[in-house]
């Protein structure tokens, strides 16, 4: 599983579209879509936002990440 999937994974747990999860951390829809997509991997500070946000360890996000 590449990163894009696991958020998107987490995204659709919470039934939160692109748009909300991007208000949630600071970035813009199109930041979301492209991290999903695997067009490119979010910054360290946004790794930390997410885990943050969906409340999982680092350990727990990172589970099965190629």
């Amino acid at each position: 599983m590449k990163i894009g999937e696991k958020i998107k994974e987490l995204r659709l747990e919470k039934n939160l579209s692109q748009m909300q999860l991007a208000k949630q951390i600071g970035t813009s829809q199109k930041a979301i879509d492209y991290w999903e997509r695997s067009v490119n991997e979010p910054k360290a500070s946004y790794i930390i936002a997410l885990v943050r946000f969906f409340d999982v360890s680092f350990d727990e996000f990172f589970e099965n990440i190629e």
